[in-house]
């Protein structure tokens, strides 16, 4: 990062490790909350399905703003703004674990989501203007650590804290790291010339603030966060009531507008004009897609080692927490390979490949498992995973002009946070599908006339008989221990189908790969995009 000539260079290690650390804590909470949905509706005395809307108003707020960050940047400076956002996030997540009642935790959460928007696109920005061009691998190795550890840790976390303190802990541990953050980047961080000089120019003009594009914006984005959370749970376009159809109308009709009129707008709210890239649209649509295994994936297997195997939250994030340690170690490694001057692009491919079999190795799996054959399939996705991730972001702004960076930037994030939605979203679908798909055909087998069963169903009753000596209750627990049995076995294949589905999605995205323009970091000059 460029910094006024009346102050000495600053260490860029010292910068990243600066945005880096207020940026992990936000993507933190959008998977560490899940997992304590349950106590939380317990501890303010509401529905558990009511409970949901801790995460969608979050998720909902924060899309909104992700797009906007390089206008408000531009316009406040990105310093003040990155500033701003640590402060009422932090601020936001006090009064969050202070909440009285489930409406004022989904109103700070709001909060907490608009302020929380803005660290993401920011540090990366930062992190793109700290380095030099060769060395920007490294630079989004340690985005990396924020980006994509936290999302595996956030479940981790999340099930200790619960199970061991009370559920407001999730975001009380927001405060003393939100304050040292704060403190650090007021002393670190300064706006490059260049960024000194766009605010300038948008001084000297009248501000012409886009406020139509900022709602359609706004519109699209909560119809399309309330659908993805409430989509299943509402039976998708079979509803009912409509409110599925009238929130998928709302998404589209907002959403082309937006688009129609920021590409005719003067000074948009949100700049399209990255789209223009091969390579920036090509790591988009990888990104969203990669981001929706990772969060289908984690927010499945806990259910899985939950319900299947009565996991408590503790040890079923201890399960796949190792995995993490992994993603720690391999970014460092897959920046230094960037540096050297290899092409981002082969990293992408090997790390889609590692991808598609960490799920297809969970799709063959039995019941018949211990923890360590769940763990180590979880490893090879985020080695996967850690492999494309700073190879991909390298690619997605590899011919970016500068000025167009923080809207970039915006859209990108943007994109990594909502395939996450969407992923959780179909991981849930297609699982409660499967399983009443599997639950029919296994109930087909289920005929007194199959002597397989009525075999099995004689030594349970007898078995049953001998322990209580109830001849009526003992062939009841036997017919309702076979029902118990076949409903196991219906939802483990509905969950094994998702890893599937991730499996079949992750080699999908090889093909797109080599639609993108060579990427590769050349010392003394930008990085290449031949």
């Amino acid at each position: 990062m460029s910094h006024t000539d009346d102050r000495p260079p600053i260490n860029p290690w010292w910068i990243a490790a600066a945005v880096v650390v207020p940026t992990f804590m936000e993507v933190l909470d959008t998977s560490i909350a899940n997992v304590a949905l349950r106590y939380i509706a317990g501890g303010l005395s509401a529905a558990e399905d009511d409970s949901e809307w801790v995460i969608t108003s979050y998720l909902a707020a924060n899309a909104i703003v992700l797009p906007l960050s390089g206008w408000l940047a531009a316009h406040l400076g990105r310093r003040n703004y990155f500033l701003m956002s640590i402060l009422v996030f932090t601020l936001a997540s006090g009064l969050c674990g202070m909440a009285g009642s489930l409406e004022q935790l989904i109103l700070f959460r709001v909060l907490q989501g608009l302020a929380g928007g803005g660290l993401q696109p920011c540090s990366q920005a930062v992190l793109l203007d700290s380095f030099p061009p060769q060395k920007q691998g490294a630079a989004m190795t340690v985005f990396g650590f924020a980006a994509l550890v936290a999302p595996i840790l956030g479940p981790t976390l999340g099930g200790y804290i619960t199970d061991n303190y009370e559920w407001r802990w999730i975001f009380y541990i927001n405060l003393p790291v939100g304050g040292a953050a704060l403190v650090a980047c007021f002393f670190l961080l300064s706006d490059p010339p260049y960024l000194e000089a766009e605010r300038t120019r948008l001084r000297s003009l009248p501000l012409n603030f886009d406020g139509i594009g900022l709602g359609l914006l706004a519109v699209a984005m909560v119809a399309w966060e309330v659908l993805l959370s409430k989509g299943q749970e509402w039976d998708w376009l079979g509803d009912p009531f409509g409110r599925i159809q009238i929130l998928l109308a709302a998404f589209l009709v907002s959403g082309l507008l937006l688009v129609w009129r920021e590409t005719r707008f003067a000074n948009p709210v949100v700049s399209l004009g990255p789209l223009r890239d091969r390579n920036f649209v090509a790591a988009c649509v990888i990104i969203f897609a990669a981001y929706g295994v990772l969060y289908g994936q984690t927010t499945s297997l806990p259910g899985m080692l939950q319900s299947l195997f009565g996991y408590d939250a503790t040890t079923s994030g201890l399960v796949l927490s190792p995995a993490g340690m992994f993603a720690v170690l391999l970014l460092p490694v897959v920046g230094l390979v960037l540096g050297r001057g290899m092409d981002a692009r082969w990293l992408v491919v090997a790390g889609l490949l590692l991808m598609a079999a960490g799920n297809y190795w969970l799709a063959v799996l039995n019941l018949d498992i211990s923890p360590g054959q769940v763990v180590w399939p979880r490893v090879v996705l985020i080695v996967g995973l850690s492999m494309l991730f700073a190879p991909l972001n390298v690619a997605a702004y590899a011919s970016i002009p500068k000025n167009m960076r923080g809207a970039a930037v915006g859209l990108f994030s943007l994109l990594r946070n909502e395939g996450g939605s969407v992923g959780t979203s179909v991981a849930q679908t297609i699982r409660d599908r499967r399983l009443q798909h599997h639950t029919l055909r296994l109930n087909e087998w289920l005929d007194p006339l199959n002597p397989n069963l009525t075999g099995y169903w004689t030594s349970l009753r007898d078995g049953f008989l001998r322990l209580t000596g109830d001849a009526v209750g003992s062939a009841q627990m036997a017919w309702q221990s076979i029902a118990d049995t076949a409903q196991r076995q219906a939802l483990s294949l509905a969950y094994f189908d998702v890893f599937w589905l991730f499996a079949i999605i992750a080699l999908m995205l090889v093909p797109l790969v080599f639609l993108m323009k060579r990427s590769v970091a050349e010392k003394g000059a930008h990085l290449s995009a031949e």
